[in-house]
């Protein structure tokens, strides 16, 4: 599948130019269907992003923001993806909007997994908008390098919903959209920073197996263009 690069001088052009594509697709999906969804990543990098979203004027009461991941920690652990996201994007004119948690306070991961799962099936597919982050590993999304779950979740047979994984360079115990749930968003970023991310991508887009670079998963097999965003 064909990417294309947005590259700019710096990471508040970065996301000022993200923010404004995004609000623009969420704007015609609001039009054209009356709601949007969006799936956002966890991790420093799309901090930014998220607080020039937050500024855009449009109805978020008919946006639904869910993450693409999530560690299996409660919305009040420094680590949460949903603590980031409603930090710094369910703020200003965002408020409003509707967030899905993946994380459920369930006694496994495995039956959070079940119960986020449910709640992403309520959701038209596919999603509207898709941002990814990657790591310098070559994992996006929680499909790490050596996961429990890693073929399961790359595979274009496993239905669209929410499973777990353990990995070594997981940390805790991960929640994660499957591959099937992601690869056909109407508009999917990879947002990355920094020269060693942009060498990751390099590799990434050479030849080797998914295995090793789940994010080849993405980039190869997704069925709509991934745009990736890149600044130093």
């Amino acid at each position: 599948m064909a990417t294309k690069t947005h590259e700019f001088a710096d990471a508040a052009s970065l996301a000022k130019n993200l923010a404004e594509a995004v609000a623009s697709v969420l704007k015609v999906a609001i039009a054209e269907r009356g709601a949007a969804t969006i799936a956002v990543s966890g991790g420093s990098t799309p901090k930014r992003f998220f607080k020039a979203l937050s500024a855009h004027k449009l109805d978020w009461s008919k946006v639904t923001v869910t993450l693409v991941d999530e560690r299996f920690v409660p919305a009040d652990n420094p680590r949460s993806n949903h603590l980031l996201v409603a930090d710094n994007l369910l703020q200003g004119e965002a408020a409003s909007a509707r967030f899905l948690p993946l994380y459920h306070a369930a006694a496994t991961a495995d039956e959070a997994a079940k119960l986020a799962s449910t709640a992403i099936a309520s959701l038209p597919a596919p999603f509207d908008v898709v941002i990814l982050g990657m790591g310098n590993d070559g994992h996006t999304a929680s499909f790490f390098p050596g996961g429990d779950r890693l073929a399961e979740a790359l595979s274009s047979g496993t239905p669209r919903g929410v499973i777990t994984m353990e990995a070594e360079g997981a940390g805790e115990t991960r929640l994660t959209l499957t591959f099937s749930s992601l690869h056909d968003a109407r508009f999917l970023v990879l947002h990355i920073e920094g020269q060693a991310k942009k060498d990751t991508l390099e590799n990434a887009l050479a030849d080797g197996e998914e295995k090793d670079m789940p994010v080849r998963a993405v980039l190869r097999r997704a069925a709509t263009p991934v745009d990736v965003y890149w600044a130093p």
